[in-house]
């Protein structure tokens, strides 16, 4: 082992003494996840400029057994780019490396380094007349390689495709410190393993990954954006159904928002609804380059009057207004960060199971923990609900985890739909995970990063790689 002395004087040979971060207040904001909720204590924190200072850092590290938790713009849910509290592990931030390298409108491609933040590389795009259908609440902040680690969803899914369906290709560092190079700018590519896809969500626990090929698509011209309240969730998903029928590809948002979430937005973010009637809200939004698509989406609206899905609505007549909608649902999270704690659930489950799903999940809550509340929202579209729990002191928060995740396996959904893992949901997926996926991903993990020293403790910890007893974990 090195001692730390000399750990960062070789990290300083490096990167140069200004990017290795060692005092508490200059390694402060990387040490505490988005949430607040996790807090670390890194050895350092290291900062290179390129994909060499990349490498030479990993086989730095592993050369001396060193720990490394990678990390983007660190606004993941899932405190999966946060350090232990040992002092032992090196943070390697790549909020350095942000180049966009190239950008071909008509190949509708963009390769970029992984430290470039999500808005920059949308706002380049978007002058030229191209975007890049990521679409976060934090992009602001998130970087590129961030969103490739944890295969980021966000508002766009329902149309594009999570972030592993926009990744052509990727640059990626290794355990070894070797560079694997697969920056194609092609759609198709059958010649072997197709192996950015082992990289795309695994969270930094199998390589670094240091730029990216990503696919752009053309700027819709035409947009509609309506906010609806309606009468249960189950004319919620016929008024979904209806809309694919009727406006099928144009369809890029279905968000379900509950009057829960909407009275919290109004309390707390004081932004009110224009309308207020019903127990279910729905944000849908429509966008085309086709013109016609808002007399295709006022059909849905009146289609779903004329059936009783809906009880009220409102259209926006210009993109002021369709932000004042977006923002309702944008200000959620905060509304809830505000009114206290909550046990935040990233769930998904097929729309066929949904009710049940809700039905069994809150009745075991009233038991269990009678008096919380909950916040539910999400991307009904795609089955994705954020089923969070506003919990007193007295509330056991593990057996509330354990209720949600278990209605969720139960009904055949995801305990982490968009979110990841990190450390936040690691040990319920260990406990509810198939063990044939467990061993899977233990054998991966143990083929690319044999010493475990990437981003130990997140997916897989460490004491379960090179067994054969993988189930028993508390």
């Amino acid at each position: 082992m090195t001692s730390r002395t000399d750990l960062l004087s070789a990290l300083s040979g490096i990167v140069g003494e200004r990017y290795v971060l060692t005092t508490a207040e200059d390694t402060a904001p990387y040490a505490t996840d988005w949430k607040r909720s996790t807090t670390g204590v890194p050895a350092c924190v290291v900062r290179p400029a390129s994909t060499a200072q990349v490498a030479a850092i990993v086989r730095l590290c592993g050369d001396s057994g060193i720990s490394i938790v990678p990390q983007g713009g660190n606004t993941g849910l899932a405190a999966g780019a946060i350090p232990d509290t040992t002092g032992s592990q090196v943070v390697l931030s790549l909020n350095r490396m942000q180049t966009i390298r190239s950008l071909d409108p008509i190949g509708m491609t963009v390769e970029v380094e992984a430290g470039a933040i999500l808005q920059t590389v949308r706002e380049k795009a978007a002058s030229m007349d191209r975007m890049l259908p990521i679409a976060i609440a934090a992009e602001g902040s998130a970087t590129v390689g961030g969103v490739i680690a944890t295969n980021a969803g966000g508002l766009n899914v329902l149309r594009y495709g999570m972030t592993r369906d926009i990744t052509l290709g990727l640059e990626v560092v290794l355990a070894d410190g070797s560079v694997s190079n697969g920056l194609r700018h092609l759609r198709k590519d059958n010649a072997g393993y197709d192996w950015k896809q082992w990289f795309i969500g695994s969270e930094g626990t199998l390589g670094i990954v240091t730029a990216a090929v990503l696919r752009l698509v053309s700027v819709p011209r035409y947009s509609v954006t309506a906010l609806l309240s309606v009468s249960s969730l189950e004319a919620a998903i016929s008024l979904f159904g209806h809309a694919q029928q009727e406006i099928g590809e144009a369809l890029s948002a279905f968000e379900l928002i509950s009057a829960n979430s909407l009275d919290l937005v109004s309390r707390h973010a004081h932004l009110k609804p224009p309308i207020t009637a019903g127990d279910w809200f729905i944000l849908l939004e429509g966008a085309s380059s086709l013109s016609g698509l808002r007399d295709a989406a006022e059909g849905v609206l009146a289609g779903g009057f004329e059936s009783g899905w809906v009880i009220d609505g409102v259209v926006a007549e210009s993109e002021a207004q369709a932000r004042q909608l977006w923002a309702l649902r944008e200000h959620v999270t905060e509304a809830e960060a505000r009114d206290g704690p909550s046990l935040k659930h990233d769930i998904s489950v097929s729309l066929t199971h949904l009710r049940e799903f809700l039905d069994d999940a809150e009745a075991a809550l009233v038991d269990a923990a009678p008096g919380a509340g909950l916040n539910i929202f999400g991307h009904l579209g795609d089955g994705n609900l954020h089923y969070n729990v506003l919990f007193r002191p007295d509330h056991d928060q593990k057996a509330i985890n354990r209720i949600v995740h278990d209605a969720v396996i139960k009904h055949g959904g995801s305990i982490s739909a968009e979110h990841g893992l990190g450390q936040y949901r690691v040990d319920e997926w260990l406990r509810l995970a198939p063990e044939s996926d467990l061993r899977l991903a233990s054998t991966l993990k143990t083929a690319l990063d044999p010493s475990g020293l990437l981003n130990p403790g997140k997916i897989l910890p460490f004491s379960l790689l090179h067994t054969k007893a993988i189930r028993g974990v508390n």
